[in-house]
């Protein structure tokens, strides 16, 4: 899909799409996103701006949960069209005022190029800042979830971190995942295709409420 901005064309990216390459001046230096995103899950996300309030909020959750992204192998990537000094002294207001240091990149976007390229400017909310757009993209480059909150609506860090997990069990299990899944719970056995996965499926000790809906432990 294509949106006209301010008299440019910014390409909404799709599920499935390859995340388009960029290079970019950040907080901790001039990178290369195919390069930083290398081997590894990304969740790049977008600001309206800096010195804000809920952006701050934002970015101090997502610093404290900087363990867990380790753990499951997913690199963060903050993004606005604020300067890199703007950056640099937001990033250094909140450790001296919260106490929480945002060691992951923030994007000095002030061309808007990244941001047109990921869609992140929605001329109705607005011309100016970026909405709070969350991908989530694979260490194949691919993007396979997309999130986009208002300008006044923080995001939920629960439920970030819940999308992760699933994505990445629906991955390592081959599987689908219901309604509210939390880690823990049964899984979703994909329908089958065959009559043969059939017979299968109601041999199958699943919990079964029909044959096209099978939950199974993982």
């Amino acid at each position: 899909m294509e949106v006209s901005i301010s008299g440019a064309v910014s390409v909404l990216p799709r599920i499935g799409d390859k995340a388009p390459d960029f290079e970019a001046l950040t907080t901790i230096g001039t990178i290369k996103f195919s390069e930083y995103a290398k081997n590894s899950w990304v969740i790049l996300f977008s600001h309206p701006a800096d010195f804000t309030p809920v952006c701050t909020t934002e970015l101090v959750e997502f610093a404290k949960e900087i363990d867990f992204f380790n753990k499951h192998n997913t690199k963060l990537i903050g993004l606005s069209v604020d300067s890199i000094h703007s950056h640099i002294a937001w990033v250094q207001n909140i450790k001296e005022k919260l106490g929480v240091t945002l060691s992951y990149p923030l994007v000095a976007d002030i061309s808007m190029n990244v941001a047109r390229l990921y869609g992140m400017l929605h001329p109705g909310e607005s011309q100016t800042a970026t909405v709070r757009a969350v991908f989530f993209i694979d260490p194949h480059m691919t993007i396979r979830l997309v999130l986009y909150y208002p300008l006044n609506v923080g995001r939920s860090m629960e439920e970030i971190k819940r999308v992760l997990i699933s994505l990445q069990t629906a991955d390592n299990y081959s599987c689908a995942l219901p309604a509210n899944w939390q880690p823990g719970q049964k899984v979703i056995v994909p329908p089958p295709k065959t009559l043969q996965e059939l017979e299968e499926r109601v041999k199958a000790n699943y919990e079964k409420v029909d044959f096209y809906l099978a939950k199974r432990e993982l």
